[in-house]
C-alpha cells in the first residue's frame, strides 16, 4: 500500500480534500496501482513553526 505524505502549512478542508484527490489520481495513475491502495498523510505546520532564510515565516 503506497503512501503519499506532505507536508504544508494551514490548509482548509477543500484544499485538504482537493490534495488528497489529485494526489491519489495521479500516483495510481503513474504507478498504475489502484486508487483504493493509497493512504495520503497530510501534516501541518503553523508558519511560526517553520523556518525559512533565517526567519521565521510569521514573521515575513
Amino acid at each position: 500500500m503506497p503512501v503519499i505524505t506532505i507536508e504544508a502549512g494551514k490548509l482548509n478542508k477543500e484544499q485538504k480534500r482537493s490534495l488528497v484527490t489529485e494526489l491519489t489520481t495521479s500516483a495510481s495513475t503513474i504507478m498504475n496501482v489502484p486508487e483504493s491502495a493509497f493512504i495520503v498523510l497530510i501534516k501541518e505546520s503553523e508558519s511560526e513553526n517553520i523556518g525559512f532564510g533565517g526567519k521565521l515565516l510569521s514573521d515575513r
